[in-house]
């Protein structure tokens, strides 16, 4: 590689590391700048608790990683990763041993749900049968017109309304705590417009490619990319910190996996001041306190659905999720909070020693928190989980302040990186025709700040990466057919 590469990525998660495999795919050289001592971001795994227990740091479960067109044209599983479908998705108990169940069928999914079976069905049978336009419309720039527009419309139409009005479809107990528990993803009071979409997302992703884990952690994801773009010649160097843009190489593309805060530090007063005062005023939502468990047993839950699936939506009933989700969103700290769990050991037996397990959980906390929520959520899982403090050997545990310290893209503890209402959802993060390109020639923003917004799906990256060759480099072709892009064709599955 020359002493000046043609681009330089600050940032190693899955999205710098998308836009790296993307310009490395079209022929340039490429350095990729890391701050942590290892590179991935929110998408890496380490021993957290006890020696031979494997914990994801942020992100477990994959339903955006398996739906979305950048890791399919990549082709994961080509590249030694191994993405693990339990056999429930997710799961939600309530009381007296009893839970709500997806799994990859919608008429199974619909036959646990009693005389709420043909309202679930009618709602997401559509949804589910147009899944490869709706998650490729979602997963997008969203200024273009969708390949699916039927399929985009019906999701619009359903999706713009909120969790709260969609629950009020279902008379029973499980099918609204179902809808709730997902919806609770979106990090917003459930009574908003458009926490909807989130629920019926990644419900349909739920349905059509499941919610994977990956097999030995998601660190899997990570090295997977820096092999490949270390392949095309790239180079990934972890433990640089970038404080200035001034610091990069001169490089023609620069691409940010950052903040729109870091974007502003970094490039200090070169910004002009009305995008800079725009990019201000980007709001960031509330964090989570994250607890990572080592078990000597599985979770004893006292539903059986619940030991089969490989996330677990813990907080009671309908009601009971809204009010945790609108206390953290005005500020406060739920007594009896909303509890996401991932069991990994369901499908994975390789992230404990035989016979132990990990279970990874957060609850939603103010922004900036520091508060340690350990003890709320252990109260949450055993209210479902009666014996569970019986079965913990250890536990990790971050605050939000503790997550804004690890990862800047997490300000105030936002794995989000930024609310995730409609404004923002479109208007990520200023309001521009390409929300990639900066004012500043060969500056480009590639973090989850940019449509399509947050998970581990490698479009925001692959997008901005798409979008600074064309403006740059002046290559205008499809992806499949620009020059040093034909392999990302060619991994596509048949």
């Amino acid at each position: 590689m020359s002493s000046v590469p043609d681009a330089v990525v600050v940032g190693s998660g899955p999205n710098g590391l998308a836009a790296a495999f993307v310009l490395a795919s079209a022929g340039l050289s490429v350095t990729v700048y890391e701050a942590a001592p290892t590179p991935g971001g929110g998408c890496r795994t380490e021993e957290l608790t006890l020696p031979g227990f494997r914990h994801d740091v942020c992100s477990a479960v994959h339903p955006l990683a398996a739906g979305s067109g950048f890791f399919q044209r990549y082709d994961v599983p080509a590249h030694g990763v191994r993405l693990l479908k339990p056999p429930v998705a997710f799961a939600h108990p309530l009381g007296g041993g009893r839970s709500a169940v997806v799994t990859g069928s919608v008429e199974e999914t619909a036959g646990r749900l009693g005389s709420d079976a043909s309202t679930y069905t009618s709602l997401m049978r559509p949804l589910v049968d147009h899944a490869d336009g709706i998650v490729d419309s979602v997963l997008s720039t969203m200024r273009a017109v969708p390949s699916d527009v039927a399929g985009a419309a019906l999701f619009a139409r359903l999706g713009l309304q909120s969790v709260s009005h969609l629950a009020r479809r279902f008379q029973g107990v499980e099918a609204r705590a179902l809808v709730s528990g997902v919806g609770a993803h979106s990090i917003r009071p459930l009574d908003r417009a458009g926490t909807g979409g989130v629920a019926l997302l990644l419900s349909l992703l739920a349905h059509s490619v499941g919610w994977p884990i990956v097999e030995g952690g998601s660190q899997a994801i990570t090295d997977s990319l820096v092999a490949a773009v270390t392949q095309l010649g790239g180079e990934v160097v972890p433990d640089v910190t970038v404080r200035r843009l001034e610091e990069l190489p001169d490089a023609r593309l620069v691409m940010l996996d950052t903040s729109p805060s870091s974007l502003l530090t970094l490039a200090g007063d070169r910004l002009p001041s009305g995008y800079a005062r725009r990019l201000s005023r980007y709001r960031y939502g509330p964090g989570v306190c994250k607890v990572d468990w080592a078990l000597s047993e599985p979770v004893p839950w006292s539903s059986a659905e619940c030991r089969r699936a490989g996330t677990v939506h813990v907080g009671g009933d309908s009601y009971e999720v809204a009010r945790a989700e609108s206390e953290v969103c005005h500020g406060r700290h739920p007594a009896q909070p909303f509890v996401l769990c991932t069991q990994p050991g369901v499908v994975d037996a390789t992230r404990a020693p035989s016979g132990r397990h990990t279970l990874w959980t957060y609850c939603h906390v103010p922004s900036g928190s520091d508060r340690d929520m350990s003890a709320q959520i252990a109260s949450q899982i055993e209210r479902f989980a009666p014996g569970f403090s019986d079965v913990v050997l250890a536990k990790s545990v971050e605050t939000a302040a503790d997550c804004a310290d690890r990862n800047p893209n997490y300000v105030g503890g936002d794995i989000a990186c930024g609310v995730q209402d409609l404004r923002q959802t479109f208007g990520r993060p200023v309001w521009r025709w390409d929300p990639y390109r900066t004012p500043l020639r060969g500056v480009y923003l590639c973090s989850s700040a940019t449509p399509p917004g947050p998970g581990v799906h490698g479009r925001c990256g692959e997008l901005a990466a798409l979008s600074a060759l064309r403006h740059e480099l002046g290559i205008r072709r499809p992806p499949e057919l620009a020059p040093g892009m034909r392999r990302l064709h060619e991994r596509r599955p048949a």
